[in-house]
């Protein structure tokens, strides 16, 4: 699922110039992607227009974040802590933040690896027609496994 996710942040430039699902499928099964991980792909996005559309308008900028004993288990240390480096450091904001949270849960791996937390990150901002900073850019894209042909 995550290639092709990169591989969507690569092709299209903004969300909307994706098309439509039907269509984007048949593209990803022409190029050779496997159509369980292209339905889970597809899926994983549409969620993540729905959470990005309908999450809650920032919070109190003095409030802070407790997560649940779940949570710490399924996203483990080092995504914790990229969350709140990213958070300290201004580049994302507290609704961006449990967006993040939402999609990472949603991958179901545990702890989820932070080469794909921050491909997480990279498609939170990309679906909110977001580009990151150059100080983000060179957080995400660091492993080795992340590494865009096209620098939007």
């Amino acid at each position: 699922m995550f290639d092709i996710l990169v591989y969507l942040y690569e092709t299209y430039y903004r969300p909307d110039a994706c098309p439509n699902p039907q269509v984007l499928a048949k593209k990803l099964s022409a190029i050779g992607f496997d159509d369980e991980e292209i339905t889970d792909a597809i899926g994983w996005l549409d969620v993540l227009t729905q959470t990005s559309k309908s999450s809650p308008k920032q919070s109190d900028p003095k409030s802070f974040r407790i997560y649940a004993t779940q949570e710490i288990a399924q996203l483990g240390t080092a995504a914790l802590a990229f969350i709140q480096f990213l958070e300290s450091a201004k580049l994302i904001n507290s609704e961006q933040r449990e967006i993040i949270i939402e999609r990472a849960l949603a991958v179901q791996e545990t702890p989820i690896p932070l080469d794909k937390l921050k491909i997480i990150v990279l498609m939170m901002l990309w679906s909110q027609g977001k580009e990151p900073d150059l100080l983000m850019f060179d957080e995400l894209l660091s492993d080795e496994q992340i590494k865009p042909h096209l620098l939007h």
